[in-house]
């Protein structure tokens, strides 16, 4: 079965997801986010993928929807909930959820008895036979948004070559004190990881030991004395964006470790770091296509960001 529409006139402009979703066709972007990533979208004959979800469509293309397009069934997309573990995707090479704040990623023998993503997955798995996952990249306890890990050595291989080279796309939103000058630009800075404090510090001059940790922000909003920042990791450093915030003199609202020494102890205005990671592109390894995911912002940062709206506003 396949479905095909011309675009007219009025459709012209248009988002390619957002023409999918009407509904007199898939009626939802999230069944057109998973029409694309199993590869049954096709525009002006060429296969569209999910980069292309934001196309600006013209008059005259042709949109098609191969609806039992062979093999295009075997990835389950669209959330799955159970207690803490929120999968926004699980297919035969990788899973991907979006972690709540307070949960680890991975187990840590300091922190025994804390829950575990890792734990978590094994737990929805445990009725399937499945083998434990593999870890590809984690994030802080006190972050929450996007984990993701694989189902199997090749994809595990695949994927953490991409972070190695640092291809994948990874951004975090975060709220921090005071507002960047100018409001885009870069960090740039050398790290060096503490053993003892569990802690990254900037390197000294010459240090071998350091590391380079570079990203792009941009100030998304202003909000009185602090600011929503949307960051793009270039590197991919443990606390990264923490302490670069920081050594740049915008640490995260609810900071408690990486703060300044002339500074208050500690930022208890939020229990948490201001940290969410919201977007995470990268190639499949199944077929190496372009595949993205975001993370929606979790209650506690959305009643944050209304309370400082809600001040800066006066009210």
């Amino acid at each position: 079965m396949k479905d095909s529409w011309a675009v007219e006139a009025d459709d012209a402009g248009v988002r390619l997801d957002k023409f999918l979703a009407a509904a007199d066709r898939l009626g939802s972007r999230s069944r057109v986010a998973a029409a694309l990533q199993r590869g049954k979208v096709f525009l002006n004959d060429d296969e569209a993928t999910l980069a292309q979800a934001s196309y600006r469509l013209a008059r005259g293309d042709v949109v098609r929807l191969w609806v039992d397009r062979p093999g295009s069934s075997r990835a389950r997309l669209g959330a799955f909930v159970s207690g803490d573990l929120h999968i926004l995707h699980e297919d035969d090479d990788i899973i991907v959820v979006d972690k709540p704040a307070g949960v680890l990623a991975v187990p840590l023998e300091r922190r025994e008895q804390a829950p575990s993503i890792f734990e978590l997955i094994e737990q929805h798995w445990r009725s399937q036979g499945k083998r434990r996952p593999l870890v590809v990249h984690r994030i802080d306890r006190d972050t929450s948004g996007l984990v993701l890990f694989s189902t199997n050595v090749r994809a595990q291989q695949h994927l953490k070559a991409q972070f190695r080279r640092q291809e994948p796309e990874r951004i975090y939103l975060a709220v921090v004190h005071g507002y960047p000058q100018p409001e885009a630009g870069e960090w740039h800075d050398r790290l060096v990881w503490n053993d003892t404090a569990l802690l990254q510090r900037p390197a000294r001059a010459n240090d071998p030991r350091g590391i380079d940790a570079a990203c792009e922000y941009r100030v998304v909003e202003a909000l009185g004395a602090t600011a929503l920042l949307e960051v793009r990791l270039h590197t991919g450093k443990q606390n990264q964006i923490r302490v670069q915030a920081q050594m740049h003199g915008h640490p995260l609202v609810g900071e408690r470790r990486y703060i300044d020494r002339d500074g208050p102890r500690a930022d208890r205005s939020f229990p948490r770091q201001a940290l969410h990671a919201y977007r995470l592109a990268f190639r499949h390894p199944a077929n190496d296509r372009e595949v993205w995911f975001e993370a929606p912002i979790p209650k506690d940062l959305r009643e944050l960001l209304a309370r400082l709206r809600r001040s800066d506003a006066g009210e």
